[in-house]
């Protein structure tokens, strides 16, 4: 006679429900935007269908729809028309995310705004840094204008920074010069196990960032490594990370795994626009149900993230007020 029977607590909604272990909701979410110059633009990012290029004066009616939906968060990238050899306009005090901040925080207290720390959406060769006159990215010299940033985005008034550029010694020199701006309550966000992956294909087109010549492989990391992942989130908890960062999410969930059981601290993951458009055109040409979209993220969670950065944030905020 059988007397292990699982499924008595299948049985029904209320009962699956109440012993449901992984819980998802949108205090976990943040949402990126994608901001550029110019007047009265809301672009459709053709690779990223759902996700759109705003110009400054329409972030008030998407402001208004996320608070709406309960979105608590963004994370913004910028896109300036001008490029230089040293993104000059990712510290200008008018540069597109410096505004689009002030912008954010004019029309709704209620957002949390993290920013995106780089520089590849910035220079005029669309590496994450300051070259050499042989084209490696210069580590060490980068440091300064990384820093330069993140206090610019600080002092414009972001909540929170997210340096996504994978220099090495970059956490301490951006807490430290933080801290010396009078930001010491400011939070970091690292990007501390970025990879080098072909999941971010649609971002390039979305961020206008890939490079001109070469690869990101001397700085981003390799897709076949676990362990240097976590000595990367070591070195940034170190340096004073508050928040660590897997990136990408789907590809990577021992990863982030990996990094819940061996450090205390909260985890990001990023799921990221490859995976996002995979799953989005499948849904939309009927291979896939909706449902993917739920539990795609709820793997991340399972998998160990506290915090998930997705283009999805609007479709799981619809799901959750449909209980789907």
């Amino acid at each position: 006679m059988l007397t292990k029977r699982p499924r008595r607590l299948r049985a029904n909604s209320i009962i699956r429900d109440m012993i449901r272990e992984t819980h998802i909701s949108m205090d976990d979410i943040i949402y990126p935007l994608f901001i550029v110059e110019g007047e009265n633009i809301k672009r459709e990012i053709g690779s990223m269908k759902g996700n759109y290029h705003f110009s400054i004066d329409r972030l008030e009616e998407e402001i208004k729809e996320l608070v709406e939906l309960g979105v608590k968060s963004v994370i913004l990238f910028g896109i300036p028309n001008e490029k230089d050899c040293c993104g000059s306009e990712a510290y200008a005090e008018n540069g597109i995310v410096q505004k689009a901040i002030r912008k954010i925080k004019e029309v709704s207290k209620e957002i949390y705004v993290v920013t995106d720390v780089c520089m590849c959406e910035y220079t005029s060769h669309g590496h994450c840094g300051i070259l050499t006159e042989e084209g490696y990215v210069d580590n060490d010299k980068t440091l300064e204008y990384l820093s330069k940033i993140a206090v610019s985005h600080a002092e414009a008034g972001a909540d929170m920074v997210a340096p996504s550029d994978m220099m090495d010694g970059r956490i301490g020199a951006m807490r430290e010069a933080l801290d010396k701006s009078g930001f010491v309550t400011v939070p970091i966000m690292a990007y501390s196990a970025k990879y080098a992956s072909a999941f971010y294909g649609p971002f390039r087109e979305a961020a206008d960032s890939a490079p001109a010549f070469g690869d990101r492989k001397t700085y981003q990391m390799d897709p076949a490594n676990i362990l240097e992942g976590v000595r990367e989130v070591e070195l940034d908890i170190e340096e004073g990370a508050d928040i660590v960062m897997v990136k990408p999410a789907l590809a990577y969930l021992d990863v982030i795994r990996k990094v819940k059981d061996t450090y205390n601290i909260p985890i990001a993951a990023y799921n990221v626009s490859g995976e996002y458009s995979m799953i989005k055109l499948a849904v939309e040409q009927g291979l896939l149900n909706e449902s993917a979209i739920m539990e795609s993220l709820i793997s991340i969670k399972r998998a160990g993230a506290d915090i998930i950065i997705t283009y999805f944030a609007k479709d799981l905020a619809r799901m959750l007020k449909e209980n789907k």
